[in-house]
């Protein structure tokens, strides 16, 4: 059954009229008075005697997309062969993926996640090796549940690792990936309603490992591979809408879920991250426990005398994937100049995000995706966003915060 929205038209003198209801998803809209089906890039084409009020309307829809006959594509659509045309079984991956993370979505917009928060980290993620303020907590642990459920039930993985366990899990040796995520990213201030991610990194199973290794042995191995070697990756965006943002090489799409319809829409096509933001995301009240470089460099762009003559700003949300997003959108740095962001599942599979958007992911001095994991929950500083903004950065050379006392917050 077909949802109703609620979209604007004008009428010849330029008045607001009565709202137009259309049938959304597909959108065939069948009223003579809106603009052809085509993006609409300048609206005072289309209305040139505006007032000042109505101009500020437009200029919020001004870049709206008024879907081609046939409505959006769905993430499976753009799965086929008319889109990324990638393998059946990383088709069946995905559909998977989204599955679990339409579950979570629902999860962490209930009344009961109120209750889930206060209470105590239990279960097997609780009792690890993570504890104090990245301990696992209820939300956490039912998350990491319903995508390790959503794994096994693919049939298609033969690895897989969450941020949330201290070791990897073997699954079957006939699955063709191996798959890296963070079940809920930022769970800490969902009581805030603060936003929270997903995040999830696929990687070709290592097929020519000696069958006589120990199953720990093959499966760590599997799961310690560089970001270089990444297939896909994506996230998850729980706010005020869900997205799923994700690359499977061929750059990077955004996707909005349609809660009418329960499908994953294309809303944001081949993103591109701008080459250099005017925004700077980091915890800056830890300004004095910065290395001298990365002091300069704020200082810097905040009075609007570096490369960019223009004066930065400062966005912080504390959740690692809502403050990605924002930077992969509008350009900038989002950083974590401690070694604090875990390698394999965190800074691998955004770097591969934002390279994929033509932005840069970056330790301080090395390419993210060009490092090694050592062991699987290595931490490491990190700086993802627009690659002129990450250079101009990496030149002040001391921008790593090696003495970290330990926050509480």
């Amino acid at each position: 059954m077909q949802s109703l929205v609620l979209c604007f038209y004008f009428n010849s003198c330029h008045h607001f009229d009565s709202f137009s209801r259309v049938p959304s998803h597909p959108i065939r809209p069948k009223c003579s008075s809106l603009p052809h089906q085509r993006p609409i890039r300048n609206f005072n084409l289309l209305t040139p005697a505006l007032t000042s009020r109505r101009r500020v309307v437009l200029r919020a829809m001004e870049g709206a997309v008024i879907p081609q006959e046939g409505g959006f594509r769905t993430l499976m659509d753009y799965m086929g062969k008319d889109g990324a045309d990638v393998a059946d079984d990383m088709v069946v991956l995905f559909s998977h993926l989204q599955s679990a993370c339409k579950r979570i979505a629902a999860l962490v917009a209930s009344p009961s996640n109120s209750v889930l928060g206060k209470q105590k980290g239990h279960g097997v993620a609780a009792t690890g090796s993570i504890t104090g303020r990245d301990a696992a907590k209820p939300l956490d642990i039912i998350s990491n549940d319903i995508i390790k459920s959503a794994l096994r039930s693919s049939g298609k993985v033969a690895v897989m690792a969450s941020e949330e366990d201290d070791s990897p899990v073997w699954l079957t040796k006939d699955g063709p990936y191996v798959v890296i995520f963070d079940p809920l990213d930022g769970s800490r201030n969902i009581d805030a309603s603060i936003p929270t991610g997903t995040i999830f990194g696929i990687y070709n199973c290592l097929k020519e490992l000696d069958d006589y290794l120990p199953i720990e042995e093959k499966a760590s191995l599997n799961v310690l591979q560089s970001g270089s070697r990444l297939l896909g990756a994506g996230y998850a965006l729980y706010s005020s809408a869900t997205m799923l943002c994700i690359s499977v090489g061929s750059g990077t799409h955004g996707f909005t879920l349609d809660r009418s319809t329960g499908e994953f829409v294309l809303t944001h096509p081949s993103i591109i991250i701008p080459s250099r933001g005017q925004i700077y995301s980091v915890n800056d009240a830890r300004y004095f426990d910065w290395p001298e470089g990365l002091k300069k460099y704020i200082d810097t762009i905040r009075q609007g005398k570096g490369e960019n003559p223009k004066k930065y700003s400062a966005r912080y949300i504390c959740s690692l994937v809502a403050d990605f997003h924002r930077t992969l959108l509008y350009g900038g740095i989002a950083m974590n100049p401690r070694d604090h962001l875990r390698l394999v599942y965190e800074a691998n599979l955004l770097s591969f995000l934002v390279e994929q958007a033509g932005g840069s992911g970056s330790d301080g001095k090395r390419r993210i995706l060009e490092i090694q994991p050592a062991k699987l929950h290595q931490r490491l500083p990190l700086f993802l966003g627009s690659s002129a903004d990450i250079s101009e950065l990496e030149g002040y050379g001391d921008i790593q915060q090696l003495v970290n006392p330990g926050y509480e917050v």
